[in-house]
């Protein structure tokens, strides 16, 4: 007996999702429970983390019997996802301690029924523990227009700084060639919502970060029309993507470490070198209060997070 079935009303959903992360992870878990369907996981540099959330809302029927991690290399997952429709009903089954998993494409205008299996992996994949953060700035506009000015400044620059003050949000960069920016206000269009653009700002912030993987992010604009950004002087920035009810794909980037010259903090994420000097350093309780040398590692990873930028640390 099926452990595990989910069915999407339309496959494009799930193809989406998987081209929009493909090239950043290779391989992840796909956590499932009887709340939805879960991924999280680092690129190589651990620069860049990736979080989505397909609740079970999302998926008609949905039923998970027990929580379960299903290991998937991408690569794999997006061969047999291109041979679906975009309108095809897919659903996902998995049996108890599975090998495979397997998907059911049914097209919506015929008789026709494909199915798939894709071998599983055994991923040992550490699980950050993300808290809830207030951020400093938080921009909400057309996905869109955050891809056309990522890609336009990214013909000059590797980087761009992202300022937002009450004047609005300004994206520059200054490269070789020259100088580019791009500064956008809040602006509300009545005939054309998803257009608007509101900027919610309790102090200002200015970041800079890496194009490559802000162009990346943006293979995402096809799931949402709009994106949300979030900035605070001391955590990665928050790229976010709405999908169909509460679910989301979102994107935490690590900004261009400033104590280098600008180079990029590769390890700014979860280093386990970093979180052992944080077990022991009295400025931990900046960031996690009394109490820390027992806090759970995913926290101490969020704290070293911050002291790296806050101290301009690089190891």
């Amino acid at each position: 007996m099926d452990l595990l079935e989910a069915r999407l009303e339309q496959a494009l959903l799930l193809k989406r999702v998987v081209e929009a992360i493909k090239d950043l992870v290779q391989d992840c878990n796909f956590d499932c429970n009887d709340s939805g369907i879960a991924l999280q996981a680092m690129d190589n540099s651990h620069v860049a983390l990736v979080s989505m959330m397909l609740k079970a809302e999302a998926f008609s029927p949905y039923r998970c019997d027990r929580n379960i991690a299903l290991g998937i290399n991408l690569t794999s997952l997006t061969k047999v996802l291109r041979c679906a429709q975009n309108d095809d009903i897919l659903t996902l089954k998995a049996e108890d301690a599975p090998d495979i998993v397997n998907l059911t494409f049914e097209s919506s205008e015929s008789d026709r029924i494909s199915e798939y299996d894709i071998k599983l992996m055994d991923i040992d994949q550490e699980h950050l523990g993300i808290p809830e953060t207030e951020y400093a700035a938080t921009i909400s506009m057309p996905s869109a227009e955050f891809q056309r000015i990522c890609r336009d400044l990214m013909a000059l620059s590797e980087s761009v700084s992202i300022e937002a003050t009450k004047e609005g949000v300004k994206f520059s960069c200054i490269g070789d060639i020259g100088n580019g920016s791009v500064t956008l206000r809040n602006h509300a269009n009545v005939e054309k919502p998803e257009l608007n653009m509101e900027i919610e700002l309790t102090e200002p912030v200015a970041l800079t970060f890496s194009l490559k993987y802000l162009v990346n992010f943006c293979k995402a604009t096809a799931l949402s029309g709009t994106v949300k950004l979030c900035l605070s002087n001391e955590v990665p920035l928050l790229v976010e993507y709405g999908l169909a009810g509460s679910s989301y794909l979102r994107f935490y980037l690590a900004p261009k470490d400033r104590g280098l010259g600008g180079g990029d903090a590769s390890n700014w994420l979860g280093s386990s070198d970093v979180v052992d000097k944080v077990r022991d350093n009295l400025q931990t309780g900046l960031f996690l209060g009394a109490g820390a040398e027992t806090r759970a590692p995913e926290e101490l990873a969020i704290a070293a997070m911050r002291i790296k930028v806050r101290y301009n640390i690089y190891v």
